[in-house]
């Protein structure tokens, strides 16, 4: 009889219900500074992270290949025999090779790994989804038929503060960058479906009309469908909260999730002023 585990890292910023309830198995990022090194979310908080932003900013890395391979000793341990690994964007992060070559180690457990191509709920509502299917005994083939299905369901868009700490940390992708700041653009971001990297969705100037805006976009999918609404910040907490009060009360959203403060990588690579909206649309 097959057992199948379900993997993930810190960026999908699930909330403790949701691991336990799933029994969701989630690797770390590593947050670096120049004499000390945190695993993201276990050691350090996203609080931290930017309260010394203006001290140091660090860098990030992958989990560690170490935690990659412990992990899949302890499901061969615990009698797993399938796994199925749902990860940050590829077009933003190497994670999705790293568990591909510790999985290729462990060739006991079938392991599919499956690239989100987005970030924080985004990645985290598919993987609740995937959560409920093993929970319903679909089997390991039905459930890995089903995912690109379930992706095509999000719609993500954030607005962050200043385009500097995506520039810096080489994730802006199609985000035009200087020339936007001195304009004082603030561009609505999503991920693009197709290669996993940032992209303008839309242009605005100025931070207030840039908060109009990305809730004006999640009001027209609102309209034509019924969604999950997640919202969430990097350091902007008044911001987030605001829009999430205004867009649960649309009709059209079936549950309103408040998801807090994004994991501390992310917030290395957003910085401070992040507004982050997520629709998962309902069948």
């Amino acid at each position: 009889m097959s057992k199948i585990a379900l993997i993930t890292d810190t960026t999908g910023d699930l909330n403790e219900e949701i691991i336990r309830k799933y029994n969701i198995n989630v690797l770390p990022f590593r947050i670096i500074y120049k004499d000390r090194e945190y695993r993201d979310k276990i050691e350090i908080t996203p609080e931290q992270v930017y309260e010394n932003l203006d001290k140091e900013v660090p860098t990030s890395s992958m989990p560690a290949l170490e935690d990659m391979e412990n992990l899949f000793e302890a499901l061969e341990k615990e009698g797993y025999t399938h796994a199925i690994a749902i990860v940050l964007s590829s077009g933003l992060s190497g994670v999705y090779n790293g568990i591909k070559i510790a999985s290729e180690n462990h060739p006991n457990i079938s392991t599919h790994i499956f690239d989100s191509k987005s970030i924080s709920w985004g990645e985290g509502v598919v993987v609740e989804e995937c959560g409920k299917l093993i929970e319903q005994g679909k089997s390991f083939e039905e459930i890995v038929e089903a995912l690109p299905s379930i992706r095509k369901r999000v719609h993500l868009f954030f607005v962050v503060g200043t385009l500097e700490y995506l520039k810096r940390g080489g994730r802006i992708g199609k985000v035009s960058g200087t020339i936007g700041e001195l304009l004082n653009i603030k561009p609505i971001v999503s991920v693009d479906i197709n290669d996993g990297k940032y992209y303008t969705h839309e242009k605005v100037r100025g931070r207030k009309q840039s908060l109009n805006k990305i809730m004006e976009l999640v009001k027209a999918i609102l309209d034509e469908k019924k969604c999950r609404f997640y919202a969430m910040h990097g350091y902007a907490l008044e911001d987030s909260q605001k829009a999430f009060n205004e867009i649960s009360k649309h009709p059209n959203v079936t549950e309103a999730i408040f998801g807090g403060c994004i994991s501390p990588v992310s917030g290395v690579h957003s910085g401070p002023g992040l507004v982050g909206l997520v629709l998962f649309e309902e069948e």
